[in-house]
């Protein structure tokens, strides 16, 4: 089952550090991609079974008319990040299933003065997008990036950032933290340390500084700690997450009844019941109705859809924060319909 048939082609491949590639891309076929910076494509490979899908960040910012570019850091077990990095080529054609995420600057940044970015190794892909977008359109924030690695030499855009800080009049400021370093104190973030770098750092109030996170699972939960702590609002805080473990459901919905599921696409709708413990988006598959989704964990957002009728029960949600679910906004891929029949738009 395949969402799309949006093809890119691998136009140049950038070697950033020993485990990390960039892949210039270009499109060759679908509706043109309009994505904003802190978005991430996601990537459809084909295997015997079916396909499986994982999603890259755009480390490029597409307001800047940057091509298409993501980031790629080898993981061990990482099959398909081992797939691009130790075998892809330049002509190589990846096929996608879209653009998606929330990692997004907001709308009206006029209430904020200064943006902290906490990211940890290939986490600061997209929140290269975000500072590169942010120099260029909003030059007068103040920008302050807290950046752990285990060397300068394992350091992504490591001279890029130096670079942006240097031409910024001090209005971006970088802190690296590095594993290696013999200065124990200022090695790996923890709780005190953090706190530490952001009253030194912060020059405004919590309700003008947004937060932006980007690393490993317990890295990200560490930060988010230490910020609400600090006493910075909730609803300041982004964080990204592609965590491949699967969280553990302790909940289940009061109506567990089958229900009727309508969805709306731009041209055609299409229905289908769904019943607990088959959410939407496994029952959409079994059917083969393309949907959009990736991690399918409720913790990435790719399968967001709006509902405009009805009401979803989700067993777990890691994105969408309570002004989007005010909106309707749900994730098909932890979704069930209760208390009757839903509508949702593609």
């Amino acid at each position: 089952m395949t969402l799309t048939t949006d093809q890119f082609i691998i136009r140049k491949i950038i070697t950033e550090t020993v485990l990390t590639r960039s892949f210039v891309l270009e499109q060759l076929s679908g509706t043109p991609y309009q994505p904003v910076a802190g978005q991430y494509l996601t990537f459809v490979f084909p295997k015997p079974y079916g396909e499986e899908r994982r999603s890259y960040s755009l480390s490029s910012a597409p307001v800047l008319q940057e091509p298409f570019t993501i980031t790629v850091k080898r993981v061990t077990n990482g099959e398909f990040s081992r797939q691009l990095i130790d075998h892809a080529q330049v002509g190589d054609v990846l096929q996608a299933s879209g653009y998606h995420g929330f990692f997004t600057l907001p709308k009206q940044l006029a209430p904020f003065k200064q943006i902290f970015f906490m990211a940890a190794g290939s986490g600061i892909v997209p929140i290269f997008s975000l500072i590169k977008t942010l120099r260029a359109t909003n030059p007068e924030l103040r920008l302050v990036l807290i950046y752990s690695n285990k060397s300068a030499a394992d350091t992504i855009f490591y001279e890029e950032l130096l670079t942006l800080a240097e031409n910024s009049q001090g209005r971006f400021i970088i802190d690296f933290l590095f594993s290696s370093s013999n200065n124990l104190l200022k090695a790996r973030i923890n709780n005190t340390l953090l706190s530490s770098m952001y009253q030194s750092r912060s020059h405004y109030t919590f309700a003008e500084t947004l937060c932006y996170i980007c690393g490993p699972f317990e890295y990200m939960d560490t930060v988010m700690i230490t910020l609400l702590t600090e006493g910075i609002p909730l609803e300041n805080i982004r964080r990204e997450n592609f965590a491949a473990i699967k969280p553990e459901i302790k909940e289940e919905p009061e109506d567990q009844e089958k229900h009727k599921v309508t969805l709306k696409f731009p041209d055609r709708t299409i229905s289908m019941e769904v019943q607990y413990p088959v959410s939407i988006l496994a029952q959409a598959k079994k059917e083969n109705i393309p949907l959009p989704y990736s991690c399918e964990s409720g913790q990435c957002g790719s399968c967001t859809l709006r509902c405009t009728q009805g009401k979803v029960w989700m067993s777990y949600n890691e994105v969408l924060t309570h002004k989007e679910l005010d909106e309707g906004l749900i994730l098909t891929c932890t979704g069930f319909p209760i208390d009757g029949d839903i509508e949702l738009t593609v």
